[in-house]
């Protein structure tokens, strides 16, 4: 029975990809656009999967990854745009330098020039990946290594990583002269890579986030699968008893935070591709709470679940806030569908699914005269053991 469930959990992945690998055969270039963006939110949604439903620590704070990741590229792709940089300045400089600084420096760019250095480096594009990606992971490791090695758990975690997610936000927001504060980083350069440039509207560039996703999505379920994925899990169940065992517990925790906030740095990274601008607005309190609700629509206890959930979501916001009937109600629908799905399928979409499939199992096993599985009892559940035993 065991095998029947790991080939249908496979069948599922497999659907999954095809799906969105076929969506270019169905919709046009604004659509594709629109959907890029949602596969960008799918990848927030195994983020928040892996560092809640797998390591059960609660993230309200994943925008400060998202939005790092996504400023990091965005500057390197302000400088790349010929039309982005200040005139005049020794160094190349982003134009809103030239708006945002003191009256004195409009005819001395001196002050322009001396508030560039951080900018420098982004002149190459690879600096802005590399950053992308390491950035949010010295902020996870630094916060996570703070938190996990004090014991702090629970709503404490959550209320840290609030916390710290708003006070970046500030500091983005006041430092206008080398930030833009409120209005973002745009007009950014198109993406390139071989002196191909992705336009946010190609094919290509929907694919490129298609096939993005795709690999996050098989690399987070086989590190989910790994030893330390197990003992992770065991963790979540009983810390105490994972570290009676013998087990660095926070070293397990720091790493899956870390490897959490590298997802939802290049998550940011690929929004900023198929957007095109970069915005204060990622680190709000917020968007960073629509991701929980992603993820706990679609399923936190499973990746694939709440990669769709976040799919599925922000596919219904948009298609009813654009039907003229459901302008005014359609926040209240979706709401309503959070609340449903909390009160009568509290894992899910993917529980539910894993649920009724099991029911099935159990039923075509008791009609063969087999006996049926131990009911209540997750398949993962032995493994986990195991692995924290250290069998």
């Amino acid at each position: 029975m065991d095998r029947v469930r790991i080939s249908l959990d496979i069948a599922a992945y497999l659907v999954f990809f095809a799906v969105i690998l076929a969506l270019p055969a169905f919709y046009d270039a604004f659509w594709l656009n629109r959907f890029a963006k949602y596969l960008v939110y799918g990848m927030l949604g195994v983020a928040i999967a892996m560092s809640w439903g797998y390591a059960g620590i609660l993230n309200l704070g994943q925008g400060l990854f998202f939005g790092a990741g996504a400023y990091m590229l965005a500057m390197s792709l302000k400088l790349a745009s010929p039309t982005s940089l200040a005139q005049g300045s020794d160094t190349p400089v982003p134009d809103f330098m030239l708006w945002n600084a003191e009256p004195g420096a409009v005819t001395d760019l001196c002050c322009i020039n001396q508030g560039s250095f951080l900018w420098i480096p982004f002149q190459a594009q690879g600096f802005g990946i590399f950053m992308g990606i390491v950035l949010p992971v010295v902020l996870a490791f630094i916060l996570g290594s703070i938190m996990f090695r004090k014991r702090i758990s629970g709503v404490f975690v959550a209320i840290i990583t609030l916390a710290m997610v708003l006070l970046v936000r500030l500091l983005i927001i006041d430092a206008q002269p080398i930030t833009n504060g409120f209005n973002g980083l745009t007009d950014l350069a198109w993406f390139t890579v071989g002196g191909f440039e992705f336009d946010p509207y190609l094919v290509e560039t929907y694919y490129l986030a298609a096939f993005s996703l795709i690999v996050v999505l098989i690399l987070s379920r086989l590190l989910m699968e790994t030893r330390a994925g197990l003992i992770l899990q065991a963790t979540r169940d009983d810390q105490n008893r994972v570290r009676y065992l013998g087990h660095d517990v926070p070293l397990y925790q720091i790493f899956f935070f870390c490897a959490s906030a590298a997802i939802a740095g290049f998550a940011g990274m690929l929004y900023v591709v198929v957007s095109e601008f970069a915005s204060p607005t990622f680190m709000d309190l917020s968007f960073s709470i629509t991701m929980v609700v992603w993820a706990a629509v679609g399923g936190r206890g499973s990746l694939l679940g709440a990669c769709i959930g976040a799919i599925l979501i922000n596919t219904i916001e948009a298609s009813m806030s654009e039907t003229e009937e459901l302008v005014e109600a359609w926040k209240a629908i979706i709401g309503f569908i959070f609340v449903a799905v909390v009160l009568f399928l509290p894992r899910g979409l993917a529980g539910f699914a894993q649920d009724s499939v099991d029911f099935l199992l159990q039923r075509i096993a008791g009609g063969n005269g087999r006996k049926p599985a131990a009911a209540g009892k997750p398949a993962v559940e032995r493994p986990v053991e195991a692995a924290a035993e250290g069998d």
